[in-house]
């Protein structure tokens, strides 16, 4: 649902410019949708549909929707599944395959339909010439935006979406309507479902966005972040690093204040820079945490390394989060999101604490005033600035009034039968927006997926949500989720040692050689999870391309994976303790550990994981670490493997679009 403030506009812009026809008239009643083999693949028909540009005054002229439809495979369709994406502003289109796989059985016996909702995508995406600019994205500059669409910027919102849907129902011949929706596309169902109840056979909304959201300060992710930081501890998992990982947040926060941090990151090649770090990047962090649960586990443990005046993991963290990228509303190309309908939509449609015809300076003033009224308590451990950045209310301060006011919807939802899933560690939209709208329909079902972020049939590691679509459709009852245990990948990472002397020498290996050893075990678990990170923020370069991924240390160094092989160069995650050399497929190799600290020497790698040799003079032994451990232990010496395996398995890039990155992760990594 939100977009956030890193994200440059210009590659999010639609490259077709606004074309609407003003003098044009409006379709005739009973127009049909007119279907075409796409060129990309016999089992999908390309279709465009002629719609009113406003549906209350037909005369305005017309614009006209793209759609793909993938025909049920079992007989003649009666009904169909529209299947809604998020933004406002994400092309639908690009996610067909992913939504037919999502679904699975539902659409064994119903027609299947993406479209590109109104000025996104193929269906005249909006356009603003001021984003193309270097310094654009500015508040100023996304009032600009809405003056050059001009007038008509108003009939791009939720309600001329849901009477489209309405219109593609009727033209494609359905008698009912399946909405399954995530995150903004629930809100768009729920409305449909508000105004054609009659024609609604189902709703799945997943990832839940309530009818009159989202609140304008986004207290719901404010207040769910302490919760969510407890579930990732759950069951003593950040007994290792700290015994509040709130408190330690708050803690960092403050340290900040209105400023930030400076830690030191290391490069993939081992270059060395300073990186700033405020605590809006730690929101910024927190809520990249919602598609990728490795960057969670991280968190807690780079959080308690600043509060003890060490940066440097949170400035790895940070660099990971950005390299990341919003990869559920972006990764389709440039027609994927498109940034002036965001802002049609949202800046029109939020009940923001101003009044609409008020300018710019005063509508901030207004919005400070209100904000200042809510105890400090209720972004806590962040605070009202923090909230205050991650809005939309400095850009839409600026986005020129078009209505009265927001429109707020207080139509009842229909009881029509809805399943609603949201993921427990869902920062976008949080538990509380689907409790919100579960309470409205009467019989609703209500599946919360432990372990699990945003866009819950994508992200949920288990088969638990897709068992419970199943269930509702074949009108079985909804079981809810048992095992709140999260994967081993999943757990938090171990508290990077500031210093040799934190770490204990290794049982049966005393002194300078047993510490030397247990901080290789150490380095090698960090050095398997960053090229993790790394991997899965260039998978589809990893599966298609050479294959090549490199990392920095934290503390020095570089390490990659190449042509099936780790290679170490001087890679360090223990302050003075370096680590180099070559591991195999199997997991074999000779390490080379220097460093002004450690033990110098040799160790030998097994292909079972055990590691022995001479450090310091001395002979060292240590066997494969027990699986289901923490992954910096268990997986550390298994990593090459592992890594072949995430590569070479069969439907990796399949499953990262279909299930995403949980789901990928649990498949390869789930012991």
């Amino acid at each position: 649902m939100r977009r956030t403030a890193r994200t440059p506009a210009s590659a999010l812009l639609a490259a077709v410019s606004l074309a609407l026809a003003g003098a044009a008239l409006a379709p005739a009643a009973g127009a049909a949708i007119s279907w075409g083999v796409c060129a990309e693949s016999n089992d999908i028909a390309c279709g465009h549909l002629t719609v009113p540009l406003n549906p209350t005054q037909p005369g305005q002229g017309v614009i006209t929707l793209a759609l793909r439809r993938h025909r049920a495979p079992l007989g003649e369709a009666k009904d169909a599944v529209i299947a809604l994406a998020g933004g406002p502003g994400q092309s639908a289109i690009p996610f067909l395959g992913t939504f037919d796989q999502l679904l699975g059985p539902i659409v064994a016996t119903r027609d299947l339909i993406a479209f590109d909702q109104r000025g996104t995508g193929f269906s005249h995406p909006l356009s603003c010439a001021v984003f193309e600019h270097p310094r654009s994205g500015s508040p100023r500059t996304v009032g600009l935006c809405g003056g050059e669409i001009g007038e008509e910027r108003g009939l791009f919102t939720t309600a001329q979406t849901v009477a489209d849907i309405e219109d593609i129902r009727e033209a494609g011949g359905y008698e009912k309507l399946v909405l399954y929706g995530t995150s903004y596309g629930t809100k768009v169902a729920e409305r449909y479902a508000q105004e054609y109840p009659s024609h609604v056979e189902a709703l799945v909304l997943d990832s839940v966005v309530p009818p009159n959201g989202p609140e304008a300060f986004e207290r719901p992710t404010f207040a769910a972040v302490p919760r969510i930081l407890r579930q990732l501890c759950f069951q003593a998992a950040c007994a290792h690093i700290t015994r509040n990982p709130v408190s330690d947040l708050g803690r960092l926060v403050r340290r900040m204040g209105g400023g930030a941090v400076h830690g030191t990151l290391i490069g993939r090649h081992g270059k060395a820079e300073r990186r700033r770090i405020s605590s809006n990047d730690l929101v910024g962090i927190l809520l990249e945490g919602d598609f990728n649960p490795l960057l969670r586990a991280e968190f807690p443990a780079a959080v308690r390394s600043a509060v003890r005046g060490d940066d440097a993991a949170l400035a790895r963290l940070l660099a990971h989060a950005e390299g990341g990228g919003e990869r559920s509303e972006e990764e389709a190309g440039p027609e994927a999101f498109d940034l002036p309908l965001y802002y049609s939509t949202i800046c029109d449609e939020t009940p923001f604490p101003w009044n609409p015809l008020a300018n710019p300076t005063k509508r901030l003033h207004e919005a400070h005033a209100a904000l200042s009224a809510i105890a400090a308590s209720a972004f806590a451990p962040f605070t009202r600035a923090n909230a205050f950045a991650l809005s939309d209310i400095p850009a839409c301060a600026y986005w020129p009034d078009t209505l009265d006011g927001p429109e707020l919807n207080a139509t009842p939802l229909p009881d029509v039968p809805t399943l609603i899933l949201s993921g427990a560690d869902d920062l976008r939209t949080p538990t509380s927006g689907a409790l919100e709208v579960a309470r409205q329909i009467p019989d609703a079902n209500l599946l919360v997926a432990p372990n699990t972020g945003h866009s819950v049939l994508g992200a949920d590691p288990t088969p638990c949500a897709h068992d419970a679509l199943k269930s509702f459709f074949e009108q079985h009852a909804v079981k809810q989720c048992k095992d709140r245990t999260p994967p081993p990948i999943f757990r938090p990472t171990p508290l990077p040692p500031r210093s040799l002397s934190e770490v204990a020498p290794i049982p049966g290996s005393p002194g300078l050689p047993g510490r030397t050893l247990h901080a290789t075990l150490l380095t090698l678990g960090d050095f398997s999870r960053q090229l993790f990170l790394a991997l899965l923020e260039n998978i589809g370069e990893a599966l298609f391309g050479s294959g090549d991924i490199s990392t920095g240390g934290l503390r020095a160094g570089w390490g990659a994976f190449k042509q099936g092989k780790l290679i170490l160069h001087g890679y360090s995650y223990v302050p003075g303790v370096t680590v180099s050399g070559k591991l195999s497929s199997s997991g074999a190799g000779t390490l080379r550990i220097g460093g002004r600290a450690g033990a110098d020497g040799t160790l030998r790698v097994s292909p079972h994981g055990s590691l022995s040799g001479v450090l310091a003079g001395r002979h060292v032994h240590l066997s494969a670490p027990p699986a289901g451990g923490p992954v910096g232990l268990s997986a550390s010496l298994t990593a090459p493997t592992r890594l072949d395996g995430l590569l070479a398995h069969p439907k990796s890039l399949e499953l990262l679009h279909a299930r995403g990155i949980a789901a990928l992760l649990h498949a390869v990594f789930g012991d």
